[in-house]
């Protein structure tokens, strides 16, 4: 049989094979593990999101809380996990752009041993204090700050994450001495924040939400180029004064490298469904989150461009972790 005749027969055989693939996926319920601890933002939104999606896919999800070490401990599991699209990651810019830019020992690529599926939202961050605290503005809380020099306090949700690393280069622009309280996640440094144990908290605004309605929580500034419907009387940090610090802090689904191809494209088209129906795009934007629904490769690309960012970030603030 001549040569092109058989390597015509097996790509035909390959694609047979991967659309048989994508028709049985997924042949048991899916994992995805979340690198929080249960109740904070974005455990709420994969929750919801996973449970509108199963419908689709015809398989529950099953929501894995992985807490510690900023997440590193969950996207590693996933990372070393069967590339078959039955165990994903609930990824976020701390267990990917940021780690790849603050440390140099993880125990995963990035970029290499996770696979894009899907950009979900993005949820800006915003600086929060307690409403009993003395400071009607940023203004008001750099000068009191500066009154006190290591003396207050930030709670972040974890040594490395972006509300530490956003904390730490917001310390570096305003000229400030404040002091850096890790917690877990947002579920465990918001108790602390509202009882007045620590002073203000880089959180998203999506787990702000609602303290700030309830007004048990003010917020100070946003870390975004634009203001939030959700928060429309709250700056961004330019228009309070303070440059270079609008991050974008997105949530997307990844999976372990050598996942098929079709499989990333079944799981992308059922959740970009998902985040088109109105009444979830609205639940969202009113939780304080950006929908995105974005294909594969627009996802992959924002992890690229978000990496090199967070890396001339850590070289301006000399943010380096190991």
């Amino acid at each position: 049989m001549p040569i092109r005749l058989v390597a015509l027969l097996f790509s035909f055989a390959l694609t047979g094979a991967g659309t048989a693939q994508a028709q049985s996926y997924p042949s048991r319920p899916i994992k995805v593990v979340v690198p929080f601890a249960a109740g904070g933002p974005q455990d709420g939104i994969i929750r919801m999101l996973s449970q509108k999606a199963a419908a689709g896919l015809g398989q529950s999800f099953v929501i894995e809380n992985k807490a510690g070490a900023g997440g590193l401990i969950a996207a590693d599991q996933v990372a070393k996990a069967p590339a078959d699209g039955h165990v994903l990651l609930m990824a976020s810019g701390g267990q990917v752009s940021v780690a790849a830019a603050v440390r140099s020992n993880l125990s995963y690529d990035p970029q290499k041993d996770l696979v894009a599926i899907v950009q979900l939202v993005d949820t800006p961050m915003v600086l929060v204090v307690p409403d009993a605290m003395p400071v009607a503005n940023l203004a008001d809380f750099i000068a009191l700050a500066k009154s006190k020099p290591g003396a207050l306090t930030f709670a972040s949700t974890g040594t490395g994450t972006i509300s530490h690393l956003i904390g730490d280069a917001f310390k570096y622009a305003a000229d400030i001495d404040i002091l850096h309280v890790p917690y877990k996640g947002a579920a465990q440094g918001l108790p602390d924040l509202l009882a007045g144990q620590v002073n203000a908290m880089f959180t998203s605004a999506a787990a702000a939400h609602g303290y700030l309605s309830a007004k048990r929580l003010r917020a100070l500034a946003l870390a975004s180029d634009v203001r939030l419907p959700s928060l429309p009387d709250v700056p961004t940090f330019a228009q309070a004064g303070i440059k270079d610090l609008a991050i974008p802090v997105w949530v997307g689904l990844m999976a372990p490298r050598g996942v098929p191809p079709e499989v990333v494209d079944r799981l992308n088209s059922e959740f970009v469904k998902v985040l088109k129906d109105p009444a979830i795009k609205q639940q969202l934007q009113t939780m304080g989150a950006i929908v995105i629904g974005s294909t594969p490769a627009q996802f992959a690309a924002t992890v690229h461009e978000d990496i090199a960012r967070w890396k001339q970030v850590v070289a301006r603030n000399h943010l380096k972790l190991d």
